[in-house]
């Protein structure tokens, strides 16, 4: 199947099209030149997208990694390989790096971006930011680090010190989060999504309606769609939850949950 129709069946459009159309280039790089080759950072909802074609064009899971430099990362990039490279073997273009600033700066996530975007880095070569009191961490592509070192000095009026770091030394911040637990008529998105995001029943389907949910990084307009264990429900404006358990029926024949809020 060719490449144009591979695309059209994805039913991605604009610059989500854009973005498979390069997925796929680097998938043929990689099999016709038998080198390692890999995207820029995806969204989850890109990885997603990417991934759902990448098994429509045949592509093995054993011809590509998903990394985003440490276990549990939520931007990633897909890194191909040639039949001749074990996975254990495979390079990665991610490195990563630590800007110290000083406490009472205050920096947040938002301003390192800014600054990043202001010396004229794109989104898609910084990976996940992980922000600490008096220092951040950044996973960034392999090209724009050297730049990184020796123009990176500011975020906004705070300065910075920036330095590269071995991947084992990472601070990993506290994910926030929070139990609900409740009971559910059924699994039903509308349902647990009720939950999940503290609002009417027929307020969520109306948002999943809307088209401004995701299941798992992909997006659900389908109110009576089931979820099982584990899946995570996003919603723009609303943040994101994960069904973290399903309980059994209680007399009323009403199931019992946990969602796990992030907050």
């Amino acid at each position: 199947m060719d490449k144009s129709k591979l695309l059209d069946q994805s039913g991605a459009l604009g610059e989500d099209r854009l973005l498979l159309a390069k997925v796929l280039d680097r998938a043929e790089q990689a099999a016709r030149r038998n080198i390692p080759t890999a995207t820029d950072f995806l969204s989850p909802q890109q990885q997603a997208l990417a991934l759902d074609l990448l098994r429509r064009a045949g592509v093995p899971e054993s011809a590509y990694l998903r990394t985003g430099g440490y276990d549990g990362a939520e931007r990633a990039l897909i890194l191909f390989l040639p039949d001749w490279m074990e996975p254990e073997s495979a390079e990665s273009p991610i490195r990563c790096l630590r800007t110290v600033f000083r406490v009472e700066e205050k920096v947040n996530h938002r301003d390192l971006l800014g600054s990043l975007m202001g010396l004229g880095i794109v989104r898609e070569k910084v990976g996940d930011i992980l922000v600490g009191p008096d220092s951040a961490d950044l996973l960034v592509l392999d090209t724009v680090t050297d730049f990184l070192l020796s123009s990176w000095t500011s975020a906004g009026r705070a300065k910075l010190t920036v330095a590269e770091i071995d991947p084992s030394h990472l601070h990993m911040p506290e994910i926030k989060c929070e139990e609900v637990r409740d009971t559910v008529s059924s699994l039903r998105l509308d349902a647990v999504a009720s939950t999940g995001f503290r609002m009417a029943r027929s307020k969520a389907a109306d948002l999943i309606a809307s088209g401004r949910v995701q299941v798992n990084w992909r997006e659900c307009t389908k109110p009576d769609k089931l979820l099982v264990e584990g899946d995570t429900v996003s919603a723009r404006g609303f943040g994101k939850f994960q069904l973290a358990e399903v309980g059994g029926v209680t007399k009323k024949g009403r199931t019992a949950i946990v969602v796990k809020r992030y907050v």
